[in-house]
Protein backbone atom coordinates (compact mmCIF):
# COMPACT_ATOMS: atom_id res chain seq x y z
CA UNK A 1 0.00 0.00 0.00
CA UNK A 2 1.48 3.36 -1.04
CA UNK A 3 1.25 6.65 0.88
CA UNK A 4 -1.75 7.73 -1.23
CA UNK A 5 -3.82 5.06 0.48
CA UNK A 6 -2.23 5.35 3.93
CA UNK A 7 -4.45 7.57 6.06
CA UNK A 8 -1.92 7.71 8.90
CA UNK A 9 0.87 8.97 6.63
CA UNK A 10 -1.42 11.56 5.03
CA UNK A 11 -2.64 12.68 8.46
CA UNK A 12 0.89 13.20 9.73
CA UNK A 13 1.79 15.09 6.55
CA UNK A 14 -1.22 17.42 6.85
CA UNK A 15 -0.42 18.11 10.50
CA UNK A 16 3.24 18.87 9.74
CA UNK A 17 2.48 21.19 6.82
CA UNK A 18 -0.23 23.01 8.82
CA UNK A 19 2.15 23.54 11.77
CA UNK A 20 4.93 24.77 9.44
CA UNK A 21 2.52 27.42 8.10
CA UNK A 22 1.21 28.45 11.51
CA UNK A 23 -2.38 27.59 10.64
CA UNK A 24 -5.09 26.44 13.02
CA UNK A 25 -7.31 23.48 12.21
CA UNK A 26 -10.21 25.92 11.71
CA UNK A 27 -8.21 28.01 9.22
CA UNK A 28 -7.28 24.90 7.28
CA UNK A 29 -10.82 23.52 7.30
CA UNK A 30 -12.70 26.63 6.17
CA UNK A 31 -14.91 27.03 4.28
CA UNK A 32 -15.68 23.46 3.17
CA UNK A 33 -14.87 21.38 6.27
CA UNK A 34 -14.96 21.54 10.08
CA UNK A 35 -12.07 21.68 12.58
CA UNK A 36 -13.29 18.33 13.94
CA UNK A 37 -12.84 16.74 10.51
CA UNK A 38 -9.26 18.06 10.31
CA UNK A 39 -8.56 16.73 13.81
CA UNK A 40 -9.90 13.30 12.86
CA UNK A 41 -7.93 13.31 9.59
CA UNK A 42 -4.66 14.31 11.29
CA UNK A 43 -5.13 11.52 13.83
CA UNK A 44 -5.34 9.01 10.99
CA UNK A 45 -8.87 7.93 11.80
CA UNK A 46 -10.33 8.80 8.40
CA UNK A 47 -9.13 8.46 4.80
CA UNK A 48 -9.57 11.79 2.99
CA UNK A 49 -11.35 11.82 -0.36
CA UNK A 50 -9.65 13.19 -3.48
CA UNK A 51 -11.86 16.26 -3.17
CA UNK A 52 -10.75 16.80 0.45
CA UNK A 53 -7.11 16.34 -0.50
CA UNK A 54 -7.39 18.93 -3.27
CA UNK A 55 -8.99 21.41 -0.85
CA UNK A 56 -6.25 20.85 1.75
CA UNK A 57 -3.47 21.05 -0.84
CA UNK A 58 -4.83 24.37 -2.07
CA UNK A 59 -5.07 25.78 1.48
CA UNK A 60 -1.54 24.55 2.35
CA UNK A 61 -0.04 25.81 -0.90
CA UNK A 62 1.30 22.46 -2.09
CA UNK A 63 0.50 20.20 -5.01
CA UNK A 64 -2.15 17.51 -4.73
CA UNK A 65 0.37 14.78 -5.61
CA UNK A 66 2.82 15.98 -2.96
CA UNK A 67 0.14 15.94 -0.26
CA UNK A 68 -1.17 12.53 -1.35
CA UNK A 69 2.20 10.79 -1.74
CA UNK A 70 4.78 12.89 0.09
CA UNK A 71 6.75 13.40 -3.10
CA UNK A 72 7.82 16.99 -3.79
CA UNK A 73 6.24 18.60 -6.83
CA UNK A 74 8.00 17.69 -10.10
CA UNK A 75 10.30 15.30 -8.26
CA UNK A 76 10.09 12.62 -10.94
CA UNK A 77 10.77 15.14 -13.71
CA UNK A 78 13.73 16.57 -11.80
CA UNK A 79 15.14 13.10 -11.21
CA UNK A 80 14.83 12.24 -14.90
CA UNK A 81 16.67 15.42 -15.86
CA UNK A 82 19.45 14.63 -13.41
CA UNK A 83 19.60 11.04 -14.68
CA UNK A 84 20.20 12.47 -18.16
CA UNK A 85 23.00 14.61 -16.75
CA UNK A 86 24.54 11.54 -15.12
CA UNK A 87 24.41 9.76 -18.49
CA UNK A 88 26.26 12.68 -20.03
CA UNK A 89 28.83 12.60 -17.23
CA UNK A 90 29.43 8.90 -17.90
CA UNK A 91 29.90 9.61 -21.60
CA UNK A 92 32.14 12.68 -21.29
CA UNK A 93 33.91 12.61 -17.92
CA UNK A 94 34.11 9.00 -16.78
CA UNK A 95 32.52 6.28 -14.70
CA UNK A 96 33.70 7.32 -11.24
CA UNK A 97 32.11 10.78 -11.39
CA UNK A 98 28.93 9.38 -12.93
CA UNK A 99 28.68 6.63 -10.30
CA UNK A 100 28.55 9.24 -7.53
CA UNK A 101 25.68 10.98 -9.30
CA UNK A 102 23.79 7.75 -9.91
CA UNK A 103 24.21 6.65 -6.28
CA UNK A 104 22.63 9.89 -5.05
CA UNK A 105 19.79 9.59 -7.54
CA UNK A 106 19.19 5.97 -6.53
CA UNK A 107 18.85 6.97 -2.87
CA UNK A 108 16.27 9.64 -3.77
CA UNK A 109 14.30 7.35 -6.05
CA UNK A 110 14.19 4.65 -3.37
CA UNK A 111 13.14 7.14 -0.68
CA UNK A 112 10.15 8.25 -2.75
CA UNK A 113 9.39 4.80 -4.24
CA UNK A 114 9.83 5.89 -7.86
CA UNK A 115 10.31 2.56 -9.62
CA UNK A 116 11.18 3.79 -13.11
CA UNK A 117 13.75 6.30 -11.88
CA UNK A 118 15.18 3.74 -9.44
CA UNK A 119 15.66 1.27 -12.30
CA UNK A 120 17.34 3.96 -14.43
CA UNK A 121 19.77 4.80 -11.63
CA UNK A 122 20.59 1.10 -11.11
CA UNK A 123 21.12 0.73 -14.85
CA UNK A 124 23.53 3.68 -14.80
CA UNK A 125 25.45 2.22 -11.88
CA UNK A 126 25.69 -1.05 -13.80
CA UNK A 127 27.14 0.74 -16.83
CA UNK A 128 29.67 2.51 -14.60
CA UNK A 129 30.69 -0.76 -12.94
CA UNK A 130 31.17 -2.51 -16.29
CA UNK A 131 33.26 0.37 -17.61
CA UNK A 132 35.59 0.21 -14.59
CA UNK A 133 35.79 -3.58 -14.85
CA UNK A 134 33.72 -4.46 -11.77
CA UNK A 135 31.72 -7.07 -13.64
CA UNK A 136 30.14 -8.86 -10.66
CA UNK A 137 28.90 -5.57 -9.21
CA UNK A 138 27.66 -4.47 -12.64
CA UNK A 139 25.73 -7.69 -13.12
CA UNK A 140 24.06 -7.22 -9.72
CA UNK A 141 23.01 -3.68 -10.57
CA UNK A 142 21.50 -4.84 -13.87
CA UNK A 143 19.66 -7.67 -12.12
CA UNK A 144 18.26 -5.26 -9.53
CA UNK A 145 17.15 -2.87 -12.29
CA UNK A 146 15.36 -5.68 -14.10
CA UNK A 147 13.67 -6.89 -10.91
CA UNK A 148 12.56 -3.35 -10.10
CA UNK A 149 10.89 -3.04 -13.51
CA UNK A 150 9.28 -6.48 -13.21
CA UNK A 151 7.76 -5.53 -9.86
CA UNK A 152 6.49 -2.28 -11.37
CA UNK A 153 4.79 -4.22 -14.19
CA UNK A 154 6.98 -2.73 -16.93
CA UNK A 155 6.77 -4.39 -20.38
CA UNK A 156 9.62 -6.46 -21.76
CA UNK A 157 10.69 -3.63 -24.09
CA UNK A 158 11.41 -1.44 -21.04
CA UNK A 159 13.49 -4.22 -19.47
CA UNK A 160 15.71 -4.74 -22.53
CA UNK A 161 18.54 -2.35 -21.44
CA UNK A 162 18.85 -4.22 -18.13
CA UNK A 163 18.82 -7.61 -19.88
CA UNK A 164 21.41 -6.40 -22.36
CA UNK A 165 23.52 -5.14 -19.44
CA UNK A 166 23.41 -8.57 -17.82
CA UNK A 167 24.44 -10.19 -21.10
CA UNK A 168 27.31 -7.71 -21.52
CA UNK A 169 28.61 -8.43 -18.01
CA UNK A 170 28.53 -12.17 -18.66
CA UNK A 171 30.18 -11.70 -22.08
CA UNK A 172 33.04 -9.63 -20.67
CA UNK A 173 33.47 -12.21 -17.89
CA UNK A 174 34.04 -14.88 -20.53
CA UNK A 175 30.61 -16.51 -20.22
CA UNK A 176 29.83 -16.26 -23.92
CA UNK A 177 27.22 -18.96 -24.19
CA UNK A 178 25.09 -17.59 -21.35
CA UNK A 179 25.38 -14.07 -22.79
CA UNK A 180 24.06 -15.35 -26.12
CA UNK A 181 21.28 -17.25 -24.33
CA UNK A 182 20.08 -14.06 -22.61
CA UNK A 183 20.14 -12.04 -25.83
CA UNK A 184 18.52 -14.71 -28.01
CA UNK A 185 15.71 -15.60 -25.59
CA UNK A 186 14.84 -11.91 -25.23
CA UNK A 187 14.86 -11.43 -29.00
CA UNK A 188 12.68 -14.50 -29.45
CA UNK A 189 10.17 -13.31 -26.86
CA UNK A 190 10.00 -9.82 -28.40
CA UNK A 191 9.55 -11.01 -31.97
CA UNK A 192 7.13 -13.85 -31.22
CA UNK A 193 5.10 -11.53 -29.03
CA UNK A 194 4.85 -8.85 -31.71
CA UNK A 195 6.82 -6.35 -29.57
CA UNK A 196 8.76 -4.90 -32.48
CA UNK A 197 10.36 -1.92 -30.73
CA UNK A 198 13.20 -0.73 -33.03
CA UNK A 199 15.45 0.61 -30.25
CA UNK A 200 15.11 -2.56 -28.16
CA UNK A 201 15.71 -4.89 -31.10
CA UNK A 202 18.65 -2.85 -32.40
CA UNK A 203 20.30 -2.87 -28.96
CA UNK A 204 19.96 -6.66 -28.70
CA UNK A 205 21.12 -7.48 -32.23
CA UNK A 206 24.12 -5.13 -31.99
CA UNK A 207 25.07 -6.64 -28.60
CA UNK A 208 24.92 -10.20 -29.96
CA UNK A 209 27.50 -9.61 -32.71
CA UNK A 210 30.56 -9.72 -30.40
CA UNK A 211 29.66 -12.99 -28.63
CA UNK A 212 28.67 -14.60 -31.95
CA UNK A 213 32.02 -13.68 -33.51
CA UNK A 214 34.04 -14.94 -30.55
CA UNK A 215 32.12 -18.23 -30.59
CA UNK A 216 32.77 -18.72 -34.29
CA UNK A 217 29.09 -18.31 -35.18
CA UNK A 218 29.89 -16.05 -38.12
CA UNK A 219 26.65 -16.69 -40.00
CA UNK A 220 24.59 -15.62 -37.01
CA UNK A 221 26.80 -12.58 -36.50
CA UNK A 222 26.29 -11.55 -40.12
CA UNK A 223 22.53 -12.08 -39.83
CA UNK A 224 22.39 -10.01 -36.62
CA UNK A 225 24.34 -7.25 -38.36
CA UNK A 226 21.97 -7.30 -41.34
CA UNK A 227 18.92 -7.05 -39.08
CA UNK A 228 20.54 -4.26 -37.04
CA UNK A 229 21.24 -2.27 -40.20
CA UNK A 230 17.62 -2.74 -41.32
CA UNK A 231 16.34 -1.46 -37.96
CA UNK A 232 18.70 1.53 -37.74
CA UNK A 233 16.55 3.97 -39.79
CA UNK A 234 13.63 3.37 -37.39
CA UNK A 235 15.65 3.77 -34.19
CA UNK A 236 15.22 6.95 -32.19
CA UNK A 237 18.51 6.83 -30.27
CA UNK A 238 21.51 8.19 -32.25
CA UNK A 239 23.97 6.82 -29.67
CA UNK A 240 22.45 3.40 -30.23
CA UNK A 241 22.82 3.75 -34.00
CA UNK A 242 26.46 4.75 -33.52
CA UNK A 243 27.11 1.72 -31.32
CA UNK A 244 25.45 -0.47 -33.93
CA UNK A 245 27.75 0.83 -36.69
CA UNK A 246 30.76 -0.04 -34.53
CA UNK A 247 29.52 -3.58 -33.89
CA UNK A 248 28.51 -4.21 -37.50
CA UNK A 249 32.05 -3.38 -38.58
CA UNK A 250 33.20 -6.66 -37.02
CA UNK A 251 31.10 -8.75 -39.36
CA UNK A 252 32.15 -6.68 -42.35
CA UNK A 253 35.75 -7.40 -41.42
CA UNK A 254 35.05 -11.13 -41.20
CA UNK A 255 33.72 -10.97 -44.75
CA UNK A 256 36.81 -9.10 -45.93
CA UNK A 257 34.84 -5.92 -46.63
CA UNK A 258 37.45 -3.59 -45.12
CA UNK A 259 36.30 -0.43 -46.91
CA UNK A 260 32.70 -0.99 -45.82
CA UNK A 261 33.84 -1.61 -42.25
CA UNK A 262 35.84 1.61 -42.23
CA UNK A 263 32.88 3.52 -43.66
CA UNK A 264 30.59 2.11 -40.96
CA UNK A 265 33.02 3.18 -38.26
CA UNK A 266 33.34 6.65 -39.79
CA UNK A 267 29.56 7.07 -39.44
CA UNK A 268 29.77 5.96 -35.83
CA UNK A 269 32.63 8.35 -35.10
CA UNK A 270 30.70 11.29 -36.53
CA UNK A 271 27.69 10.49 -34.36
CA UNK A 272 29.84 10.09 -31.27
CA UNK A 273 31.57 13.40 -31.92
CA UNK A 274 28.20 15.09 -32.24
CA UNK A 275 27.00 13.52 -29.00
CA UNK A 276 30.36 14.00 -27.23
CA UNK A 277 30.30 10.39 -26.09
CA UNK A 278 33.91 10.07 -25.04
CA UNK A 279 34.07 6.37 -24.20
CA UNK A 280 32.15 5.31 -27.29
CA UNK A 281 34.37 7.53 -29.43
CA UNK A 282 37.40 5.84 -27.88
CA UNK A 283 35.90 2.46 -28.75
CA UNK A 284 35.43 3.68 -32.28
CA UNK A 285 39.14 4.62 -32.54
CA UNK A 286 39.86 1.16 -31.18
CA UNK A 287 37.83 -0.59 -33.86
CA UNK A 288 39.25 1.66 -36.61
CA UNK A 289 42.70 0.61 -35.42
CA UNK A 290 41.60 -3.00 -35.71
CA UNK A 291 40.40 -2.38 -39.28
CA UNK A 292 43.74 -0.82 -40.18
CA UNK A 293 45.66 -3.70 -38.61
CA UNK A 294 43.64 -6.23 -40.62
CA UNK A 295 44.39 -4.23 -43.75
CA UNK A 296 48.14 -4.12 -43.04
CA UNK A 297 48.18 -0.37 -42.30
CA UNK A 298 50.18 -0.85 -39.10
CA UNK A 299 51.38 2.74 -38.44
CA UNK A 300 47.82 4.04 -38.71
CA UNK A 301 46.56 1.12 -36.61
CA UNK A 302 49.05 1.97 -33.88
CA UNK A 303 48.04 5.65 -33.93
CA UNK A 304 44.32 4.85 -33.70
CA UNK A 305 44.80 2.38 -30.86
CA UNK A 306 47.06 4.72 -28.91
CA UNK A 307 44.38 7.38 -29.26
CA UNK A 308 41.76 4.95 -27.97
CA UNK A 309 43.96 3.86 -25.07
CA UNK A 310 44.62 7.44 -24.05
CA UNK A 311 40.94 8.33 -24.09
CA UNK A 312 39.90 5.22 -22.16
CA UNK A 313 42.66 5.70 -19.59
CA UNK A 314 41.52 9.30 -19.09
CA UNK A 315 38.02 8.10 -18.23
CA UNK A 316 39.47 5.28 -16.06
CA UNK A 317 37.66 2.63 -18.07
CA UNK A 318 39.99 -0.04 -16.71
CA UNK A 319 38.66 -3.15 -18.42
CA UNK A 320 38.29 -1.57 -21.87
CA UNK A 321 41.77 0.00 -21.48
CA UNK A 322 43.27 -3.43 -20.81
CA UNK A 323 41.50 -4.92 -23.81
CA UNK A 324 42.66 -2.26 -26.26
CA UNK A 325 46.18 -2.54 -24.83
CA UNK A 326 46.27 -6.22 -25.85
CA UNK A 327 45.36 -5.34 -29.43
CA UNK A 328 47.85 -2.45 -29.48
CA UNK A 329 50.55 -4.87 -28.31
CA UNK A 330 49.77 -7.14 -31.27
CA UNK A 331 50.29 -4.19 -33.66
CA UNK A 332 53.54 -3.24 -31.90
CA UNK A 333 54.82 -6.83 -32.22
CA UNK A 334 53.99 -6.89 -35.90
CA UNK A 335 55.92 -3.63 -36.29
CA UNK A 336 59.02 -5.20 -34.70
CA UNK A 337 58.52 -3.57 -31.28
CA UNK A 338 58.28 -6.85 -29.38
CA UNK A 339 59.90 -5.62 -26.15
CA UNK A 340 57.44 -2.73 -25.88
CA UNK A 341 54.59 -5.12 -26.70
CA UNK A 342 55.62 -7.58 -23.97
CA UNK A 343 55.97 -4.78 -21.42
CA UNK A 344 52.48 -3.53 -22.29
CA UNK A 345 50.99 -7.02 -21.97
CA UNK A 346 52.60 -7.75 -18.60
CA UNK A 347 51.25 -4.39 -17.40
CA UNK A 348 47.62 -5.29 -18.13
CA UNK A 349 47.48 -9.00 -17.33
CA UNK A 350 46.72 -8.24 -13.68
CA UNK A 351 43.54 -6.47 -14.83
CA UNK A 352 42.37 -9.47 -16.88
CA UNK A 353 41.35 -12.96 -15.81
CA UNK A 354 39.03 -15.85 -16.64
CA UNK A 355 36.23 -13.94 -14.89
CA UNK A 356 37.14 -10.53 -16.29
CA UNK A 357 38.00 -10.14 -19.96
CA UNK A 358 38.77 -13.81 -20.60
CA UNK A 359 39.10 -13.55 -24.39
CA UNK A 360 41.56 -10.65 -24.21
CA UNK A 361 43.44 -12.32 -21.36
CA UNK A 362 43.87 -15.34 -23.64
CA UNK A 363 44.97 -13.01 -26.42
CA UNK A 364 47.63 -11.53 -24.14
CA UNK A 365 49.01 -14.97 -23.24
CA UNK A 366 48.91 -16.06 -26.90
CA UNK A 367 50.96 -13.03 -27.97
CA UNK A 368 53.41 -13.45 -25.08
CA UNK A 369 53.82 -17.06 -26.21
CA UNK A 370 54.66 -15.94 -29.75
CA UNK A 371 57.15 -13.36 -28.44
CA UNK A 372 58.73 -16.02 -26.21
CA UNK A 373 59.02 -18.39 -29.19
CA UNK A 374 60.74 -15.67 -31.20
CA UNK A 375 63.21 -15.34 -28.32
CA UNK A 376 63.67 -19.17 -28.34
CA UNK A 377 62.24 -19.50 -24.84
CA UNK A 378 60.09 -22.55 -25.61
CA UNK A 379 59.27 -23.27 -21.96
CA UNK A 380 57.74 -19.83 -21.42
CA UNK A 381 55.97 -19.99 -24.80
CA UNK A 382 54.34 -23.33 -23.96
CA UNK A 383 53.22 -22.01 -20.57
CA UNK A 384 51.54 -19.00 -22.17
CA UNK A 385 49.85 -21.11 -24.88
CA UNK A 386 48.45 -23.55 -22.33
CA UNK A 387 47.07 -20.72 -20.18
CA UNK A 388 45.50 -19.13 -23.24
CA UNK A 389 43.96 -22.47 -24.26
CA UNK A 390 42.40 -22.91 -20.83
CA UNK A 391 40.90 -19.40 -20.89
CA UNK A 392 39.39 -19.84 -24.36
CA UNK A 393 37.93 -23.25 -23.53
CA UNK A 394 36.25 -21.87 -20.41
CA UNK A 395 34.87 -18.92 -22.36
CA UNK A 396 33.68 -21.05 -25.28
CA UNK A 397 35.52 -18.76 -27.71
CA UNK A 398 35.93 -21.40 -30.41
CA UNK A 399 36.76 -18.79 -33.01
CA UNK A 400 40.32 -18.51 -31.63
CA UNK A 401 40.85 -22.03 -30.26
CA UNK A 402 41.80 -23.71 -33.54
CA UNK A 403 44.58 -21.20 -34.25
CA UNK A 404 45.93 -21.51 -30.71
CA UNK A 405 45.96 -25.31 -30.92
CA UNK A 406 47.97 -25.04 -34.13
CA UNK A 407 50.55 -22.78 -32.44
CA UNK A 408 50.83 -25.13 -29.48
CA UNK A 409 51.02 -28.21 -31.73
CA UNK A 410 53.79 -26.67 -33.84
CA UNK A 411 55.76 -25.81 -30.70
CA UNK A 412 55.38 -29.32 -29.27
CA UNK A 413 56.36 -30.90 -32.60
CA UNK A 414 59.50 -28.75 -32.85
CA UNK A 415 60.54 -29.85 -29.34
CA UNK A 416 60.15 -33.53 -30.24
CA UNK A 417 56.85 -34.26 -28.44
CA UNK A 418 55.01 -35.66 -31.44
CA UNK A 419 52.17 -37.40 -29.58
CA UNK A 420 51.39 -34.28 -27.53
CA UNK A 421 51.51 -32.23 -30.75
CA UNK A 422 49.01 -34.59 -32.40
CA UNK A 423 46.67 -34.22 -29.42
CA UNK A 424 46.84 -30.42 -29.76
CA UNK A 425 46.13 -30.62 -33.51
CA UNK A 426 43.16 -32.94 -32.92
CA UNK A 427 41.75 -30.53 -30.35
CA UNK A 428 42.10 -27.71 -32.86
CA UNK A 429 40.40 -29.68 -35.62
CA UNK A 430 37.47 -30.30 -33.31
CA UNK A 431 36.92 -26.56 -33.13
CA UNK A 432 37.17 -25.90 -36.88
CA UNK A 433 33.46 -25.98 -37.60
CA UNK A 434 31.74 -24.39 -40.54
CA UNK A 435 30.56 -20.80 -39.93
CA UNK A 436 27.35 -20.77 -37.96
CA UNK A 437 27.34 -24.46 -37.04
CA UNK A 438 27.79 -23.99 -33.30
CA UNK A 439 25.63 -25.79 -30.75
CA UNK A 440 23.58 -22.67 -30.08
CA UNK A 441 20.30 -24.26 -31.11
CA UNK A 442 17.62 -22.69 -33.34
CA UNK A 443 18.03 -19.01 -34.17
CA UNK A 444 15.50 -16.66 -32.51
CA UNK A 445 12.43 -15.45 -34.38
CA UNK A 446 13.04 -12.40 -36.61
CA UNK A 447 11.13 -9.11 -36.78
CA UNK A 448 8.92 -8.47 -39.82
CA UNK A 449 11.09 -6.05 -41.81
Amino acid sequence: MGDRDDRNAIGRRVQRLRAERGMTQRQLAEPAYTPAYISTLEAGRVRPSDEALRHLADRLGVGYEELATGRPARLATDLRLRLTEAQRTLATEGAEQAADQYAGLLAEAEAYELAEERAAALLGLGECAVETGELAAGRQYFERAEQCLVEAGAPLTARVPALRGRALAHYLAGELRYAVYLLETTLDELNRGGLHDPDALLLLYASAIGPYMDMGAHARAAQAAELALSLAPSAGDPALVARMHRSVARTLLAEGRLADADASLAKAAELYRTLQLRTELANCHWMRGYVCAQNGELPRAEAEMREALGMLSATRAALYSSQVAVELADVLHRRGKSEEAAELLHGVLDDLSSERGAVHSAGAHRLLGIIAEDARDTEAAEEHYVRALSLLERAGAVGDLADLCRLLGDLLRRTGRVEAALDAYRTGLGHRTAPGTTTLGPAPAQPPL
